[in-house]
């Protein structure tokens, strides 16, 4: 009686502080559902396999990510908003030295390049796998969120004419008679919004070209969340679409020999799986490029074998046919065991977060805290419903993990700096939030009292 009176106790006590906490609890409530959903859907999507690993193991590498997660959320959600702007400045510069170090193969014994089917994307350090472009998309949109802040910031100094330090290199060379339109918003906006977009699209195409695109995708998102003027976002997008463009034309004028990468998107974005794309290959590519035909079938498989409720726990088929159902296409399992509700479900909480997502960053009184939160949001839910068009076949392959879901350490860590940033700004939003809502509450029962009054008046 004593023990379970303790336990309760506990259970209490650990309930309590959730709800002292002060960051939004309907964010955090959405995060512990993810991965309570990871924790079930890696355990059965992982099939025993003594020869590589059991499935003991792999929960228990999970289990390890999963908490190293949440200590990466939990110390976020304590920082200061002002050392995650100035963090975030340094974002191009990490993303250019991660990218140049992975395009030059370095091999410096505790650190090396990997490459996994043809692509060039992930570092080996001490061992352990990190995937360079999932780094990079989260520390991109924090850098362009500081970016455009900057550039608003010294925009409002020189109306008021005062002196700028935020983009202290662009004034300084402006100061030079021959370089005088650096001190220009729109050439501010093109040396540090645009031209470190570009550069960063340019170095990850050779080792993704749909991954180019859909970093690009996302940070014309939050150029768009940033007030960047439509008419510059337009000929951004249609110099990208050129530049795409380009790159397919000389894939196809050299017969393949040139711009490969580009063949790959256009591999990935044909609906037919034609069997005749495996003739003349041998070893690793012929194995390659059956995975690459047959996973997408497979997966198509699992969504229409899992109709409304699903086959159940632990009862899919497909998994002993998709080698990576557990990361690519990780939402095909989902509804082939837990239906079309489980994958609604799945659905829904992302929306949530993207409808919360804007409600703090609404609430927000930082103006690099309302684009970060705002452009982070996109990030996660933009990949996620990405993973989700790809999984039900109505979108191209792009190899796209399900946030927080997915199997993958490098992933997941990346996802929860995110979330927890997300969780940091949402401290101070949460008493704007508060009293919204209680004015509101009040608004409605004033509007109430006031009916029974007329009621009672008419009576």
């Amino acid at each position: 009686m004593e023990s379970s009176d303790r336990h309760n106790s506990r259970i209490n006590s650990i309930w309590q502080r959730m709800l002292n906490l002060e960051g939004d609890k309907v964010i955090l409530i959405i995060i512990l559902l993810l991965i309570l959903i990871s924790f079930l859907a890696i355990f059965s999507s992982t099939p025993l396999l003594p020869a590589q690993s059991s499935r003991l193991a792999t929960m228990k590498d999970h289990g390890i990510v999963v908490f190293l997660g949440i200590a990466v959320m939990f110390i976020l959600y304590h920082f200061n908003i002002k050392w995650i702007k100035k963090l975030s400045q340094w974002g191009f510069l990490l993303s250019f030295v991660m990218l140049v170090m992975l395009l030059s193969r370095i091999d410096l014994g505790f650190i090396k390049t990997q490459t996994i089917n043809g692509a060039l994307r992930n570092f080996i350090v001490a061992g352990y796998q990190i995937h360079v472009f999932e780094v990079v998309k989260v520390a991109m949109v924090l850098y362009l969120s500081w970016a455009m802040t900057a550039i608003d910031e010294d925009k409002a100094a020189m109306k008021e004419g005062r002196k700028s330090n935020t983009l202290s290199f662009a004034n300084w060379l402006g100061t030079h008679p021959s370089l005088a339109f650096l001190k220009k918003t729109l050439w501010k906006r093109i040396l540090y919004v645009y031209l470190p977009s570009i550069i960063i699209c340019l170095l990850i195409f050779p080792g993704s070209g749909s991954s180019a695109i859909f970093v690009g995708a996302i940070m014309i998102a939050a150029m768009f969340i940033g007030g960047v003027p439509f008419k510059e976002l337009a000929i951004a997008g249609l110099i990208g679409v050129a530049g795409l463009g380009s790159m397919l034309a000389i894939y196809k004028i050299s017969d393949g020999q040139l711009m490969k990468r580009a063949g790959t998107i256009i591999s990935r974005m044909k609906v037919e799986y034609d069997m005749d794309r495996l003739e003349g290959l041998s070893g690793d590519k012929f194995y390659n490029m059956l995975d690459t035909l047959r996973q997408p079938v497979s997966a198509k498989i699992a969504v229409h074998e899992g109709r409304l409720l699903g086959k159940g726990i632990g009862n899919s088929t497909q998994k002993y046919k998709v080698e990576n159902i557990y990361g690519d296409y990780m939402y095909s399992f989902i509804i082939e065991e837990y239906g079309m509700a489980g994958g609604i479900l799945v659905l829904i909480l992302y929306i949530s977060l993207l409808a919360r997502s804007v409600i703090i960053s609404r609430m927000s009184d930082d103006h690099f805290a309302r684009l970060a939160v705002g452009s982070l949001a996109i990030l996660i839910t933009g990949q996620a419903f990405m993973h989700i068009m790809v999984n039900v076949d109505i979108g191209p392959m792009t190899g796209q993990t399900l946030p927080l879901i997915s199997h993958g350490a490098s992933a997941f860590l990346v996802f929860c700096v995110a979330f927890g940033i997300i969780l940091c700004i949402s401290r101070k939003a949460r008493k704007k939030i508060q009293s919204a809502e209680e004015l509101t509450e009040n608004s409605r029962n004033d509007i109430e009292a006031n009916m029974v009054a007329a009621e009672k008046v008419k009576e």
